[in-house]
């Protein structure tokens, strides 16, 4: 132990002339009957000395006195060795990028503990933070400051939502050696490696010493894009229709030597979640992935991912409309799965890891939503399907056509937009006579093919020219070893130009489109096969089906140059925000390559129309642990020492005042001079009556001393917890709208637990309930004194069939008669259904619906009338699931989606429950507010 001010120990010198002084106490008064006045003349005054003080009393003065001189003395129990002492004045460097948002806290408490050692060594300190600031300044060391000025700093330093630039720390640390600071050095680490990690560990060495504070077990992730391999099963075997391959996510993580569990929820912008997703990480990996199945209307509602076990930006993937998958129809033809050589081959692999794919006939598969159609060659050569699929496009959808000897074979083709024209032919004869018109092209063909190279022809395969500027596909890059050997020729004319995408280096149309309706129709000139050009073998084959795509998703696709601005970023606690003053616009084709830095903070970028997505985990790149830099320690052995003084003061004051109350004891002759009996009075003083107080306290229910509400406990760790969060979170509602002052609830056992604190209790169903007549009759008890139980079937209709509500909810087999079973023995009134003319329809809120989790399952209440209880229904019985739809989890989150309409239904739910509540605490008062009219009538009578 040491003193921070051992001068005050000098005090105790004195404590021998304090135990003499205060040995004098005066003596209890003598008590003396009084006789008549006349014998009180031969009374003389006796001199009485003072009675010495019992040296028990003595001893509890010295003792009072003693404590309060070492607690001013300023003692402290280091927690570290005499060695770990700083040298020097320290220079702290702290890592406060995105990896140290972990533990955070922990690293504040241990920067507290290496201060406070400065200051009591009389050091002072500077700081070094290795991540650039917000408005994007490069890492640079502060001014020095006595630790208390630096301990106001480090207090309110939070973390960055970028990374750490350790080569800038670097050269801030070389020019702070040049000036000549030396002395140790303390560096808090976020544990994980990053270019210049050697230059920056050479820099701090030759500052001082170096000293690393590490957390003992890092856990760092980063959710990350899935791979091809993980975004897409590709491997052409799938014929079923459908090529839905669900919401995958991946993350990086730091490597550990055991296996992990991690979950990603998926929300939507609202809040809700939609799904989770469970990604097992093995022992020593780096990298994991997992997969949940969702229908793909409600993967496009998600708006980001969260990783519930990483807090902060790096658990965050936030999805623009680029990650929408959009429901894509191939129609289906002869030779479909052949590999290579199939027509849907090359577009299945080009549009599985960013669409919804679909095959099918042209009936079948626009009896669902689409964005887009795709025709290969001879897909449409039945009138009738042209005919729907027409329709289909004038109503806003999008036909893509491919090209081929099929397409070629009709003579004549009319533009989309005019379906009643009929050009002539070169004989003057009109096309009436020709066989049937394909009216779903953009413009009008040329009989035959064009052939470009090969053994019959003097040409050579063509070349693609650059994109016009008006064009989707501008910005998209072209290789040079893309050509094209055989085309359809569009018919010259005066508007070829304007409905020309993508032209061949002799000027002549590879892809043209034109308006149908409010749909637009797209033809690509070549088949969608390796048989005419090199395209389908090309990456910008992909990039041009994603632009039309996403074109047709109403997703307008800035030019890869063009400067997009920061509309909302992220913050240290993955909340989007303004951006900071140094961020700065990022090019379009930077997106999903730039890592994020404090001038491209992770976040929204761009406008609305085309917004998009800058992650954490973009660039990232593998996670390892950063080596070792210097004589590493746990965070935990920086723990700030004890400061035992206050409480030694504060001891020696309460000896103080049993010491004054002894001493009343005594002059009052309350003790008798009986000094077991002041020893026993000082015993109980000090150490019983706390105990007592204690004891007292605990057998007093937290219930007794504030309204809370309770939960039968079902012997399910998850239902009971989704109980107690549902009920917490009801009662914060209501805490926050009412006047109403509701505790944490809690969950008790009927039969063993005095269920008379609680005005409403809370009782789901479980498949295994048994019945119980203990619980039945502690329930019955309750019931007849005045308390609510609000039973809850979980999704099944007490009244209904034993079916599940929705696809979406699934209870458990025997649900009703599990029902049944846990009622057995229950004094429950004749029943009708709850309407918005019942009283608990209108305690607080107006309400004509009560859902839950699940909508449109009815409510049940004790029937109108029933004089038990003042009219009050004892029993409330409905299937909604309202404890998950007023579920709240420790991060402040509702993790429980409510189905089918989302927030709004959420919010009903809780309104709901306050009307419960309200109902619980104040029974028939409205009620005996809507008579009032009828009383005063018949008191006027």
């Amino acid at each position: 132990m040491i003193f921070q001010a051992p001068w005050l120990l000098a005090a105790l010198a004195v404590l021998p002339a304090v135990w003499l002084l205060l040995r004098a106490l005066p003596p209890a008064p003598r008590r003396q009957v009084f006789p008549a006045i006349m014998l009180l003349r031969g009374l003389h005054a006796k001199v009485t000395e003072a009675a010495t003080a019992p040296p028990w009393l003595l001893l509890l003065r010295c003792a009072a006195l003693g404590l309060m001189i070492v607690g001013l003395a300023g003692p402290v129990v280091p927690r570290q060795a005499a060695d770990d002492a700083l040298p020097g004045d320290p220079l702290l460097v702290v890592d406060d990028g995105w990896a140290a948002v972990p533990g955070w806290p922990r690293r504040l408490a241990a920067l507290d503990a290496v201060l406070d050692r400065a200051a009591r060594a009389g050091r002072r300190a500077r700081l070094l933070t290795t991540a650039p600031g917000p408005d994007d300044a490069a890492p640079e060391a502060g001014a020095v400051m006595s630790p208390g000025l630096l301990r106001g700093m480090v207090d309110t330093m939070r973390p960055m939502p970028w990374g750490t630039d350790r080569a800038e720390a670097a050269r801030a640390l070389r020019r702070l050696a040049a000036g000549g600071w030396r002395g140790p050095v303390v560096y808090v680490t976020d544990g994980l490696a990053g270019p210049g990690d050697a230059a920056f560990a050479t820099a701090l060495a030759a500052i001082g010493p170096v000293r690393t504070l590490r957390a003992p077990e890092a856990t760092i992730a980063a959710l990350v894009p899935p791979s091809q391999n993980e975004a897409s099963r590709n491997d052409g075997s799938q014929n079923d229709g459908s090529h839905n391959d669900g919401l995958r996510v991946a993350l990086d993580v730091l490597p550990q030597p055991q296996p992990r569990q991690w979950t990603v929820r998926a929300e939507t912008a609202d809040g809700g979640v939609l799904t989770l997703v469970p990604v097992a990480v093995p022992a020593g990996a780096d990298r994991a992935a997992g997969r949940a199945a969702i229908p793909v209307e409600l993967r496009n509602r998600i708006d980001r991912l969260v990783l519930q076990e990483m807090p902060g930006p790096a658990g965050v993937r936030l999805l623009d409309e680029g990650d929408r998958r959009r429901p894509v129809g191939l129609i289906g033809v002869a030779e479909t799965d052949t590999p290579l050589v199939g027509p849907l081959f090359y577009l299945r692999r080009a549009l599985a890891p960013t669409a919804e794919l679909r095959e099918g006939s042209v009936a079948g598969l626009l009896a669902r939503p689409l964005s887009v159609l795709i025709a290969p060659d001879g897909a449409l050569d039945s009138p009738a399907a042209r005919q729907a699929v027409a329709g289909w496009v004038r109503k806003g959808g999008m036909l893509v056509r491919f090209a081929g000897p099929l397409l070629n074979a009709v003579p004549d083709g009319a533009l989309a937009g005019a379906p009643d024209a009929a050009p002539d032919d070169a004989d003057g004869e009109t096309a009436a006579a020709a066989p049937p018109r394909d009216d779903l092209l953009p413009v009008p063909l040329m009989e035959g093919e064009r052939q470009l190279g090969g053994a019959m022809s003097w040409g050579k395969p063509e070349h693609l020219a650059p994109f016009p500027d008006e064009s989707p596909f501008h910005g998209l890059a072209i290789p040079a070893d893309v050509t094209v050997s055989r085309q359809v020729l569009a018919r010259p004319g005066p508007e070829l130009a304007d409905h020309s995408w993508a032209r061949l280096a002799d000027g002549t149309p590879l892809v043209t489109h034109a308006a149908l309706g409010a749909g637009e129709i797209v033809l690509f000139h070549v088949t969608s096969t390796a048989d005419w050009s090199d395209l389908p073998l090309s990456g910008l084959f992909v990039g041009m089906l994603r632009r039309l795509t996403e074109r047709a998703a109403g997703v307008e696709t800035p030019a890869g140059h063009a400067m997009l601005a920061p509309y909302m970023t992220l913050d240290d606690a993955a909340v989007l925000g303004p951006p900071p003053p140094g961020a700065r616009a990022l090019a379009a084709d930077a997106f999903g390559r730039a890592a994020a830095s404090a001038a491209h903070p992770p976040g929204l970028y761009g406008p609305r129309a085309a917004r998009r997505a800058l992650n954490l985990g973009d660039a990232a790149g593998p996670l390892a642990a950063q080596a070792a830099i210097g004589r590493t320690m746990s965070l935990s052995g920086a723990a700030r020492d004890i400061v035992p003084g206050p409480d030694l003061v504060a001891a020696g004051l309460l000896l103080l005042v049993a010491d004054a109350l002894l001493t009343l004891l005594l002059r009052a002759g309350r003790l008798g001079g009986k000094r077991g009996r002041a020893v026993l009075g000082l015993a109980v003083l000090l150490a019983g009556g706390p105990a007592t107080s204690a004891r007292a306290a605990e057998a007093v229910p937290g219930a007794a001393l504030e309204t809370r509400l309770g939960y039968v406990l079902t012997g399910h760790a998850d239902v009971d917890n989704v109980s107690r969060e549902g009920l917490q979170g009801l009662s914060d509602y209501a805490n926050a709208r009412t006047s109403a002052v509701l505790g944490h609830p809690d969950g008790v056992v009927p039969g063993r637990d005095d269920l008379s604190y609680y005005p409403m209790l809370y009782w789901p169903v479980t498949a295994d309930a048994k019945a119980d007549p203990a619980r039945s009759a502690a329930l019955n008890a309750y019931m007849r004194h005045g308390g609510i139980l609000l039973i809850d079937g979980q999704g099944v209709d007490p009244a209904g069939p034993e079916a599940a509500h929705d696809d979406f909810a699934a209870p458990a087999p025997g649900s009703l008669a599990a029902l049944r079973r846990m009622t057995e023995g229950l004094d429950v009134p004749p029943l009708t259904r709850l309407t918005d003319r019942h009283v608990l329809a209108h305690t607080f809120y107006l309400l004509h619906d009560f859902p839950g989790r699940y909508d449109g399952l009815p409510v049940w209440v004790a029937r109108e009338g029933d004089s038990s209880n003042d009219g009050v229904s004892p029993v409330i019985i409905g299937a909604s699931d309202w404890a998950h739809a007023w579920a709240v989890d420790a991060q402040g989150d509702t993790p429980y989606a409510t189905m089918p309409a989302g927030d709004a239904q959420r919010v009903t739910a809780y309104r709901f429950g306050v009307n419960a509540v309200l109902y619980a605490l104040t029974g028939n008062y409205k009620a005996d507010q809507v008579h009032v009219p009828a009383l005063l009538r018949r008191l006027g009578e």
